[in-house]
């Protein structure tokens, strides 16, 4: 770009600084688009230091730029940014770099001893680090690694050698490797599939263009199997995958194929089909769900089945089965909330409440969704815990003097969101209850509410609930909660989980503002309300965003039987499909919550309701039953039902 464009771009960019901002913004700025647009004489030129917060940057995106280029990197320029910069997260980010720049030329030596610094390698640094110590003659990372084939589903290119080599050795079996390659092929990833299907011996490789055949059109294939193909391991084991893929489209017809061939197949490969078709329909919330797992035996399964099993049985008011898929998990997956919650819940049901209560126990006192519920059971409300003492002038003066932090206020006023997110976050990890309430207040004075809730949330010992559940713009939100007849810890539940208060928060699919509506859905609102004219812009505007949001969620509402786990569903995914979800009996609001299809609005919902009891507390004064809001769910009237609009997903602010 020539320099009269630059000078005139650095103008504008100058002009359009906010208040307060540094004379030097605009060389960050110039430095970022430079970055973007791969200018490295320009990036070269903006690089050296003036004094700036931020003089890390620039200098960052020259070095990150040569990186890229194996052939041009200076190893010293680098050490000496990595010693200058010790700690911080633009280190961490540029030293996972250079170890990729290494891992790739093969360096293993340098590699090595340049990992041992990582704070947080990614999974390809790891398994560099593996490839490193194999080189020197390091056995035991292939112990170390041998989980990873049973774990991994997306693989990075530097894990590819270290699976290879686990093969090579011996140390993972055909039936594991089968293993692996179904578990590929569940997760849609077929190059994968293809890779580790031809590590097979030879006399089990499926050819060349099965896998591909069972993938693309399952039930033709399926149809058209040999009469002998049971007889060879790749025949049968392709005949599970066909079956596999169709379950994903129709548990049913996947059944009625399944049945033609049960008898030809093993036990423990019965019960891998009849683990897939069970997932999926319970995925779909079929009622034969909860009867194909317990036909699917003690069949090995994934985190995601496991769950699902639970949730088919919950689904079919089986405690029985509720408790025996629980007990049946991995120890780390058995000792989540959710699932020490709903073993508790089967033992009450069983009779057993002693062992309930232990259950309860375990994971109540807590702000979150199933330990509110399991403190219920124990007969307990859901009580604020005593606030931590105010931070003091010392405390205050830390928080603001520390380099990260510093820069990620700098980064936040340059609308920089992504790199002040991640300075802020990397700055926080491992400090003390103090420094994050001090730092929580900070931003909640500089107005950057959800690095506030994102630091308070952090504590362990002392909680400062103000900030960990902020509620701002309580002009604009109580009285359009209160015309619209809506319980106002909802309103701000919701919202907290929609946009943790960003004004100008913007989800990957176009929701925005406070309430994160859709551009359709704010137009269909508009509409509604007779207001003429509508443009996009009008969601970034607080008042107009808060005024559209809460007159969809009263539509929604009164849509779904008043029920505001229904309507908080429906905010998330639709109202069709809130209804949709519905059972054809009258179903324990936690349950519909935890049977939900979709993980995101499953988990919304969950936060939703769990904050609004939160809420209540603050805003009122005592917090109401977490059980009693969620209710019963009414039986659906089989009629399914239309969206009112297209709601926006939550913009997931952590």
């Amino acid at each position: 770009m020539k320099n009269s464009v630059w000078a005139v771009l650095a103008a504008v960019l100058w002009m359009a600084l906010p208040a307060g901002g540094d004379p030097g913004d605009e060389r960050i700025l110039l430095a970022k688009d430079a970055a973007r647009s791969g200018d490295r004489n320009r990036l070269v030129q903006l690089a050296p230091p003036t004094g700036h917060v931020l003089d890390p940057y620039p200098e960052y995106w020259a070095l990150s730029n040569q990186v890229a280029r194996p052939a041009e990197v200076d190893a010293a320029r680098i050490q000496d940014f990595l010693q200058r910069y010790a700690g911080s997260w633009l280190a961490e980010k540029l030293r996972g770099e250079w170890l990729r720049n290494l891992g790739r030329r093969g360096d293993w030596a340098q590699l090595a001893a340049e990992f041992q610094n990582m704070e947080q390698p990614e999974q390809d640094l790891k398994c560099y680090q593996f490839q490193a110590r194999l080189q020197n003659g390091d056995r035991s990372a292939l112990e170390e690694a041998r989980p990873l084939w049973f774990s991994l589903v997306d693989t990075p290119e530097s894990c590819v050698p270290v699976l290879q080599t686990l093969v090579r050795e011996a140390l993972v079996s055909p039936d594991e490797t089968w293993f692996r390659v179904r578990r590929l092929m569940e997760a849609k990833r077929l190059a994968g599939a293809r890779a580790v299907a031809s590590w097979l011996p030879a006399d089990q490789q499926p050819g060349p263009s099965d896998l591909d055949k069972a993938s693309a059109n399952p039930t033709t294939y399926f149809d058209r199997l040999p009469i002998n193909f049971s007889a060879s391991r790749q025949g049968r084991e392709l005949a599970l995958i066909a079956l596999a893929r169709i379950a994903r489209d129709d548990p049913q017809a996947a059944y009625v194929r399944y049945a033609r061939i049960d008898e030809r197949l093993s036990s423990t490969e019965r019960g891998y089909v009849l683990g897939q078709i069970a997932w999926q329909a319970a995925a779909r919330l079929l009622p034969d769900a909860n009867a194909w797992f317990k036909a699917a035996g003690d069949t090995p399964m994934s985190d995601e089945q496991a769950a699902w099993r639970v949730r088919a049985a919950l689904r079919a008011g089986d405690w029985r089965a509720v408790r025996s898929a629980v007990e049946a998990m991995p120890p780390a997956q058995r000792e989540q909330a959710d699932w020490s919650y709903w073993l508790g819940r089967a033992h009450q049901a069983l009779g057993n409440r002693e062992a309930g209560r232990k259950e309860f126990a375990r994971i109540a006192g807590h702000p979150t969704f199933y330990s509110i519920l399991a403190g219920e059971e124990l007969g307990q409300t859901f009580t604020l815990p005593a606030k931590a003492r105010a931070t003091s002038v010392d405390e205050a003066d830390m928080a603001r003097q520390t380099p990260g932090l510093q820069r990620a206020i700098a980064l936040f006023r340059l609308d920089l969101r992504t790199e002040g997110t991640r300075e802020w976050n990397w700055t926080l990890r491992n400090k003390d209850d103090r420094f994050l309430l001090a730092a929580a207040q900070l931003a909640q004075q500089l107005g950057i509410y959800d690095r506030a809730i994102n630091a308070a949330d952090r504590t362990r010992n002392e909680h400062d609930y103000s900030l960990r559940y902020l509620a701002p713009f309580r002009d604009r939100i109580e009285p359009n909660a209160k015309s619209r007849d809506l319980d106002t810890g909802w309103v701000y539940g919701l919202m907290r989980q929609e946009s943790r208060f960003v004004t100008a928060a913007r989800s990957g699919v176009g929701a925005q503002g406070l309430m994160q509506i859709m551009p359709a859905t704010g137009q269909w609102v508009a509409g509604k309300l007779g207001m003429k004219g509508f443009n996009v812009g009008w969601l970034q505007d607080p008042d107009t965003n808060v005024m559209l949001g809460t007159t969809y969620m009263r539509m929604v509402l009164a849509g779904l039987d008043n029920h505001p786990v229904l309507a908080s569903a429906a905010y998330n995914a639709g109202p069709g499909r809130a209804k949709k979800w519905k059972d054809s009996k009258p179903l324990e609001g936690a349950v519909y919550a935890e049977t939900i299809p979709f993980n995101e609005t499953r988990d919304y919902v969950k936060k939703v309701m769990a904050n609004s009891v939160i809420y209540a507390a603050l805003l009122e004064g005592r917090a109401p039953s977490l059980k009693g809001r969620l209710g019963t769910i009414s039986a659906s009237d089989g009629r399914g039902g239309s969206d009112l609009g297209s709601p926006a997903p939550g913009a997931g602010l952590e």
